[in-house]
């Protein structure tokens, strides 16, 4: 029976196959050598999904890589089916000669990630309907209140949601990113961008996110899913 896992659950479940959980949803970075094997990589993922394909498997070809991600639409969730998909498809890929594991190392490529936006609001349902319309975004899947999330219904671009103020902030950066990175690469994003000059700001709800900022105070979220379950 098709169970809904949570975010640690579908982590631990999927991580030995080198997939990550972001944001509802498991990831994986394949490298290929061209376009024509980033398809070949499609199709062996669509095969191992058979019939249940389009109701779980996204993907994005590149010449240089090939991003898989499993979620069960009709959940809006990483659910037991996904992960059992995940199975399936590392296994093709090795069969193939490719691999979902991530590269490891300082100068390995990042593997997946997710941004997100954040506007802050003191009116929240009053602003969203605005940002719906000007970016041609939807709501988010199982969810349509007037403070929910918005999202690309192309899948183009990044998640929009809306931090509730309570007094105006005439001095700080209004819209800020959030990027949400696998669990186990954050600490060396973060040092990363320290060392690139950044500041950090706040730690105290990490793993959830860490508020860093740049030398002239915009600031930047990185964000895991731990410390968010329950």
């Amino acid at each position: 029976m098709e169970r809904t896992l949570s975010g640690r659950e579908a982590s631990e479940a999927v991580g030995g196959l080198g997939w990550r959980f972001l944001l509802g949803a498991i990831r994986t970075s394949v490298p290929v050598g061209s376009l024509a094997e980033g398809v070949a990589v499609a199709a062996g993922a669509v095969a191992a999904c058979g019939s249940e394909a389009d109701r779980h498997l996204r993907v994005d070809v590149r010449p240089g890589r090939v991003v898989l991600t499993l979620q069960s639409l009709d959940h809006a969730a990483v659910t037991t089916r996904d992960v059992t998909l995940a199975g399936r498809i590392s296994a093709v890929a090795e069969e193939s000669g490719s691999r979902t594991e991530p590269e490891v190392g300082a100068d390995a490529p990042r593997s997946v990630q997710l941004l997100e936006l954040a506007i802050d609001a003191l009116d929240i349902a009053a602003i969203r309907p605005f940002w719906k319309a000007v970016l041609g975004y939807a709501d988010e899947q199982g969810a349509d209140g007037p403070r929910d999330p918005l999202v690309d219904p192309v899948g183009q671009g990044p998640a929009i949601w809306f931090q509730q103020m309570d007094q105006a902030r005439p001095q700080r950066n209004r819209i800020h990113f959030d990027v949400c990175v696998p669990h186990d690469e954050a600490p060396r994003r973060i040092a990363a961008a320290l060392a690139a000059g950044g500041r950090l700001l706040s730690a105290a709800r990490a793993p959830a996110f860490w508020v860093l900022a740049d030398v002239e105070d915009n600031e930047v979220c990185v964000t895991t899913w731990q410390g968010r379950d329950g």
